[in-house]
């Protein structure tokens, strides 16, 4: 009888951490740049970019995407960071960079971020929780910039405010469906001035964007000094730096620009840096923590949020224009779970998975590769190798991994790899490592979708058409009157930041698969100047999501040693 895989998350429990100087020194990280918060978790001081000598091989740098997201979770933070620990079975130096997770997605559908099985950073409950403060430094930030907002319209308007145009906004951390849309001030005449104002997740805001994009304190400074919170009534932008806001909020994202460092289930190091969500915002981690792991290794795996038309895209068009960056391969992660749900067979919801979802149906996988084929011509418009990577997870069937296997090569991707770090950690990764290395071998001739000069609608139908498949883009009054207003300003030549569903390549959550013929519409506009970008929002997406009809948050409590339970 064939002995089955002890538990991985049991193993991970029994797992005896290294002191986190240890783990930074075989980074490249000497104690001098180190900034230990506890014994296995620190900060790395952004002066080590300026102390780091210049390698005479270049760095690879490899994304991870995947396909169209499902609630069942693909596992692209389990490939980042078995990768880095298969390299180091290969005698190669690898770090994963990869986001903090959300409070939002650990209590919401997403659940926690820090890998799973054989595969994931320690230590986990403090990663998925508060980790260094991160999160409630930027939470305090944005509030802080609000509160100073309302305080100078309730004393005079000495701004000249137009009220009805003000973008800033109120964060909390958490999915609160009840602050999407709000009144404030509605008490006497001391409690301030009574305007209808809105909230959106921590890592959905424009300071958690600006986290992701600066690459020093002072384009941190800069950054946020530019960053718009309203219009006037002459419609002329006020931003942080008008309100003489830009120092306070700088203080309080001080620690937070540098970026953490941690271990994996193996030892090697890790970088876990900003939330950015991909449907709203960025969705990656941060510039800095990328450029230190450049510095410091020969391989860099970086992870972005949701699918290759979110994530990967605003990566590309948005991250790279800022850091200077380029990736040599980017590998797209995707289960027989996801492919089935793309064939559009199952209606698999939080509350209910059907039974015959879990049964063997080679049919179901060879519909849904639909949207695997599209994700992979997504990424080679941007002319960067592609590795397709299917996670394997207990349960499999064979013929459905083969099935997959045998498409591979008509898809257009460099080579394919079956990952079994779930299982077996590094080693289950070795193979998908091997193809990596070939697909960074080949010259990349990396380019962005659209240059910055072109007016926001083309920039818009060119992100829609090439990597949705719309046929259409449609605006609303509102949004051609912001286009209008950007246009007059001359704030239009920025990168177009897209903000709609992640669970489907169209804007219709229920379209899987790979959608035709349809209109993608435009709802609003609003400008991130400190971030760089325009964000358009697309058939009323929220950046305050709702918690899900089964939350995760019964599931967790602490017993009587102070040991967190049901968190992972």
């Amino acid at each position: 009888m064939k002995k089955k895989n002890p538990c991985p998350v049991r193993k991970t429990k029994k797992m005896e951490l290294k002191p986190i100087e240890s783990i930074a020194l075989s980074a490249g990280v000497k104690k001098k740049h180190l900034e230990p918060c506890g014994p296995y978790k620190a900060k790395v001081s952004p002066d080590i970019l300026k102390s780091s000598k210049k390698k005479k091989k270049k760095t690879k740098y490899i994304l991870i995407t995947s396909v169209t997201p499902t609630i069942l979770g693909e596992g692209k933070t389990l490939t980042a960071i078995a990768l880095s620990m298969a390299f180091k079975k290969l005698k190669k130096k690898a770090i994963a960079c990869i986001p903090q997770p959300s409070l939002a997605g650990v209590f919401g559908i997403k659940g926690t971020g820090t890998g799973s099985g054989c595969s994931r950073v320690l230590p986990t409950d403090s990663i998925n929780l508060h980790f260094t403060g991160d999160g409630r430094a930027v939470e305090a930030a944005h509030n802080l910039c609000a509160a100073y907002l309302d305080d100078s319209i309730f004393k005079g308007n000495h701004f000249d405010v137009n009220t009805d145009s003000i973008i800033w906004k109120r964060v909390v951390d958490v999915n609160d469906r009840a602050l999407r849309n709000v009144n404030i001030g509605m008490g006497g005449k001391s409690d301030g001035v009574s305007r209808k104002t809105t909230f959106e997740l921590t890592a959905a805001s424009e300071l958690m964007a600006i986290l992701t994009l600066s690459q020093d304190f002072n384009d941190l400074r800069s950054r946020i000094a530019s960053s718009t919170v309203a219009f006037t009534k002459k419609e002329k932008p006020l931003t942080c730096e008008d309100m003489k806001a830009t120092g306070a909020i700088s203080a309080l994202l001080r620690d937070a620009l540098k970026p953490n460092i941690v271990q994996t289930i193996e030892g090697t190091p890790c970088f876990v840096h900003t939330s950015s969500k991909a449907d709203v915002s960025i969705g990656g981690t941060s510039v800095i923590a990328d450029k230190i792991a450049l510095g410091i290794s020969d391989y860099v795996i970086t992870e972005t949020g949701f699918g290759a038309d979110l994530g990967a895209e605003k990566f590309f068009d948005i991250k790279c224009r800022a850091s200077g960056l380029s990736p040599d391969a980017a590998v797209i992660v995707c289960t027989t779970r996801a492919l089935k749900v793309h064939s559009g067979d199952f209606n698999v919801t939080s509350k209910k998975i059907p039974r015959e979802f879990f049964r063997e149906n080679v049919s179901a996988i060879e519909r849904g590769l639909s949207n695997l084929e599209k994700q992979i011509e997504n990424l080679r418009t941007f002319g960067v190798p592609v590795v397709i990577c299917i996670n394997r997870f207990n349960g499999d069937s064979e013929k459905e991994i083969n099935a997959i296997h045998r498409r591979a090569a008509d898809l257009g991707a460099h080579s394919v790899a079956v990952n079994k770090a779930w299982s077996d950690g590094g080693e289950g990764a070795v193979e998908l490592a091997k193809r990596v290395i070939e697909a960074s071998s080949v010259k990349s001739t990396f380019r962005f979708l659209y240059p910055l000069d072109i007016p926001i609608t083309d920039k818009i139908k060119r992100i829609a058409k090439t990597l949705y498949g719309a046929t259409e883009v449609t605006y609303s009054e509102e949004a051609q009157q912001k286009m209008a207003l950007f246009k007059k300003l001359k704030i239009d030549n920025l990168p177009i930041c897209m903000v709609k569903t992640p669970f489907s390549l169209s804007h219709n959550i229920k379209k899987k698969g790979r959608p035709h013929s349809f209109r993608l519409p435009v709802d609003d506009l609003y400008i991130a100047s400190g971030a760089g970008y325009i964000a358009a929002i697309c058939s009323h997406a929220q950046a305050m999501p709702g918690l899900p009809s089964i939350s995760r948050t019964a599931k967790i409590d602490i017993n009587e040693n102070g040991e967190i339970a049901g968190l992972v």
